[in-house]
């Protein structure tokens, strides 16, 4: 599918105005600089219950001006009004279905299993591309470095508003297996990778948080990854998303993965075993005792993987 025009799509209700809603893409010709076609790409936008940002996400995606677009939707069975939205897109989609099912990682990996493209990535509901004509920049590296399995660039953190925070311009520096088993120093969004790599790696679906960084661990361990410094993608942070809001399963999924990779025996494995022993007792706790207790663990299960990161590479990140 080409990528439709502005015009094209419904008039947004929000009154917002800028990219992507009142702004669009300049549409790319039919054939790359050369004569050859433009691969097919595939996104796939995981959604449960993000109303208020899915329109946004689905708008940055079909006003690239990309001239072949797979774009795939697998929402959970939400409960809000993202479905009413994304049936407001359905012409332009490839394919979309509401349906419950186990988790993010095992949304992703459906969508996978039916995309066709050469080069393909997820997308998630509450993030958004920023870049102008993105996807094509990333299909012409593609081709200018065909020994690339995975193609990663940097981007932008957003409040819940969609207003700048600050931009993240480093992850990609440090985006090999030697960094990447003491903190994920890949920004998800803005990574695009060739179809096979996900057929020989899919998402650990018994992960509900850091499915993305043991993915990208496994992967880096048998691909090449090229990092490029252009800003891709706006990743949201918001204290309601999946992210800040992890709690006791988010720690413990983050001691999984240490163990993984750096072994049950490291320094780093047996801090966060002990951040979730004091996570589990602090919940026993009566009131603002047990929430300043609980928000601080939360944040320093966070740090050890900066501190491990520092500690072993002497990169401040």
């Amino acid at each position: 599918m080409r990528s439709p025009t502005l015009s094209e799509l419904p008039i947004p209700e929000n009154r917002k105005t800028g990219w992507p809603w009142t702004e669009e893409n300049q549409q790319l010709s039919d054939r790359m600089p050369g004569g050859a076609s433009w691969p097919l790409v595939s996104i796939v936008t995981p959604s449960y219950n993000q109303g208020s940002f899915i329109e946004e996400t689905i708008r940055s995606v079909l006003l690239q001006g990309y001239p072949n677009l797979e774009y795939i939707i697998i929402d959970g069975g939400s409960t809000d009004d993202s479905v009413e939205i994304i049936r407001k897109y359905a012409p332009w989609l490839s394919y979309w279905v509401s349906e419950p099912d186990n988790g993010q990682a095992h949304a992703i990996n459906k969508g996978f299993k039916m995309a066709h493209g050469e080069l393909l990535t997820w997308l998630n509901s509450d993030d958004i591309y920023v870049g102008r004509s993105i996807i094509g920049r990333i299909v012409e590296i593609s081709r200018a470095y065909p020994e690339a399995d995975v193609i990663t660039g940097s981007g932008i953190l957003l409040n819940e508003k969609g207003h700048w925070i600050h931009s993240v311009d480093v992850q990609g520096k440090y985006a090999y297996y030697r960094h990447l088993r003491y903190r994920d120093t890949i920004f998800q969004p803005a990574t695009f990778f060739k179809k096979y790599v996900v057929e020989a790696i899919p998402l650990d679906e018994s992960l509900m948080y850091t499915f993305d960084w043991d993915f990208f661990v496994r992967m880096s361990k048998a691909y090449n990854i090229l990092p490029v410094p252009d800003a891709v993608a706006g990743y949201r942070m918001y204290g309601r998303n999946k992210t800040a809001a992890g709690g006791e399963v988010r720690i413990r999924e983050l001691a999984e993965v240490t163990g993984r990779y750096l072994g049950r025996t490291s320094w780093q494995y047996g801090v966060l075993k002990s951040f979730l022993a004091f996570y589990r007792a602090g919940e026993k706790l009566p009131g603002p005792a047990r929430l300043w207790l609980l928000s601080g663990i939360k944040k320093m299960s966070s740090l050890v993987t900066v501190m491990s990161f520092k500690r072993i590479t002497g990169i401040d990140i």
